[in-house]
């Protein structure tokens, strides 16, 4: 009898230690996503084992869900697909909201941190450079060879992000072309989680 009160304490124990989990614990979003039938492609097959297209042609500027929604305390896998920037503003901004005035990298003297910078803040039309309200912004992947090729470099990947406090948080790629142009942005729903 001991024994199994004792397991039972243990198990509730646990049981509200553990993280969230179970519906609304995390979403994935595509952040990008390659299109073999893209008319813009200059053959007819996206053969990316020999080399990515020039430009990003083949990728869609796009989040797909346009919303995702978790509870507090949950996370969002942000599958990149491209050399997309995952940018998040806090609860309350809009795309409206976004200064899209680019602010050039400050120098260093670091020759090699340098030509990353100048990289990043060319392809795409340059990196948006608003901090106001900003919570997260992902990395630039360009090389750092000299001069930087940014072919050489993961065009895909995850990024994770945790969001603790419930709210609506607008997401963008910080590439100027793509939010500007292509208006690549959605938001995360976040609702009040379990209370423990």
């Amino acid at each position: 009898m001991i024994g199994i009160l004792t397991f039972c304490g243990i198990a509730l124990i646990a049981s509200s230690a553990m993280a969230i989990d179970g519906p609304r614990a995390n979403a994935t979003v595509g952040f990008g996503q390659w299109n073999p039938n893209d008319p813009d492609l200059a053959s007819p097959t996206l053969n990316r084992l020999l080399g990515d297209p020039a430009g990003g042609v083949g990728n869609n500027h796009e989040l797909i869900p346009h919303i995702a929604t978790i509870k507090a305390g949950g996370a969002v896998n942000f599958i990149i697909s491209g050399q997309h920037i995952v940018t998040v503003y806090d609860d309350g901004h809009q795309p409206g909201d976004i200064n899209t005035t680019i602010v050039p990298f400050v120098e260093v003297d670091d020759p090699v941190t340098l030509t990353v910078n100048e990289a990043c803040a060319t392809n795409a039309g340059g990196v948006l450079s608003d901090s106001d309200g900003r919570i997260y912004r992902g990395p630039c992947h360009v090389s750092t060879a000299i001069p930087p090729v940014a072919s050489a470099t993961r065009r895909d990947g995850v990024e994770v992000v945790k969001f603790s406090k419930p709210g609506t948080y607008l997401v963008i790629c910080a590439r100027t072309n793509h939010f500007v142009n292509d208006n690549m942005f959605g938001f995360v729903r976040v609702l009040p989680g379990n209370k423990k």
